[in-house]
């Protein structure tokens, strides 16, 4: 069953002042099965945020159509969270507090938002901490605290738009595989977009490539890694390297 399915998407922009109309997607198609982790990767500017952004319900297209379990995306919806770049926390809320937002909104009850707030700290590994505010967390914790909040209401989808750019690099490495192990034990659909060609191998099932704007899809090509993974077991593998290279060919980014 397809969770996701995009169809000869398409979008473009009019400058407000000159009326000049620029097609920033030219023509995407693709489809994402239940349980699948996805990576969407491509130049800088070529529109993934914007795809994202399309599936999110955040903007509207201007052609093709998107289809989440068979129903057309009108607006964003439940069925559909969103861990950001930047985290997106309420500074003035506790990390419970945070976390039971979703749920909150969708009318669960007191009690049903406590038992989901403790399973939510103790999967993401933050038991202890949710009295806590965002500000009294690192970027991996407060990262994780998205993670955590986007997992609390049980989406169809995990709609992730490059979670770990603004982390330092030593902790995004433990943070991607902390993640890959809280998503293996929910299986949620996953759209993970990101430029970082690395991180599209390691965490996805399949990394869909785009081009250059307007952008359509230049690629969509299979992870053969069995999960679980580790970097340390993924980079000794050949196999890696080569997929790299394949990547940042088209990319066209000379792979040092």
């Amino acid at each position: 069953m397809n969770v996701l399915e995009i169809e000869h998407l398409t979008q473009s922009y009019v400058d407000a002042y000159t009326g000049d109309r620029t097609l920033a997607i030219g023509d995407v198609s693709f489809t994402v099965p239940q349980g699948q982790f996805v990576s969407l990767l491509g130049p800088s500017g070529c529109g993934k945020t914007t795809v994202l952004n399309i599936v999110a319900g955040f903007v509207e297209s201007t052609g093709g159509r998107v289809l989440v379990e068979g129903a057309p995306v009108a607006g964003p919806g439940p069925d559909r969270g969103v861990v950001f770049q930047d985290f997106a926390l309420f500074p003035w809320l506790t990390v419970r507090q945070n976390i039971v937002f979703g749920l909150r909104m969708q009318g669960a009850g007191k009690e049903e938002r406590e038992r989901r707030a403790e399973e939510m700290l103790a999967l993401v590994g933050l038991d202890g901490f949710g009295s806590k505010y965002p500000h009294e967390l690192s970027g991996g914790m407060r990262q994780r605290t998205g993670v955590a909040r986007v997992l609390a209401t049980n989406p169809t989808m995990m709609l992730m738009d490059e979670p770990f750019a603004s982390i330092d690099a030593q902790t995004r490495r433990v943070l991607q595989q902390e993640v890959l192990q809280i998503w293996d034990s929910q299986r949620p659909t996953v759209l993970f977009v990101t430029h970082d060609v690395d991180e599209a191998i390691f965490m996805a099932d399949r990394v869909i490539v785009l081009s250059a704007r307007p952008s359509t899809v230049q690629a969509d090509i299979a992870v053969p890694f069995e999960r679980p993974r580790t970097w340390r077991e993924i980079q000794a593998d050949p196999r890696f390297a080569e997929l790299r290279t394949e990547l940042m060919t088209m990319l066209g980014v000379e792979d040092l």
